[in-house]
């Protein structure tokens, strides 16, 4: 399972994996709920699940209940893009329980520890540089 997490203060992100025998700790919690950061190498971290998805890439919806995939009309939020105000759709959505299936968990950082993130290994990726684009010609 990878978890991938931010620091809303400087607004970097970073993904680790963890190990099968982790993994359990984190089954049975759901979005909102607070776990501690030694699962992942951040010793005195606590970290706040804000989503995730399952093996199939479904995103986890805060409203449906349980680890289940299910189908469920949305006018908005996860797992929806593109609509216009009143217009509903049917999307496959994952429930807001972590469980085997869940194969990537996103949180954020609720309360930091005495060590710095780059004390821990956790270093931001330079940005890459986007490429020119050439001005088509008329």
């Amino acid at each position: 399972m990878k978890i991938v997490f931010s620091d809303s203060k400087t607004g970097n992100s970073f993904q680790k994996e963890i190990e099968k025998a982790k993994e359990s700790q984190l089954y049975g919690k759901t979005i909102g709920e607070k776990f501690d950061g030694g699962i992942i190498g951040l010793d005195g971290y606590t970290l706040e699940i804000t989503g995730g998805s399952n093996r199939e890439g479904t995103p986890m919806r805060k409203d449906v209940k349980g680890s289940r995939k299910t189908k469920a009309i949305l006018g908005g939020g996860a797992g929806v893009r593109g609509l216009h105000r009143g217009q509903k759709i049917k999307k496959t959505v994952a429930g807001n329980t972590v469980g085997e299936n869940t194969m990537q968990l996103n949180a954020k950082i609720a309360e930091a520890g005495a060590k710095p993130l780059a004390d821990l290994g956790f270093t931001p990726k330079p940005k890459e540089a986007k490429p020119a684009t050439e001005e088509k010609k008329k």
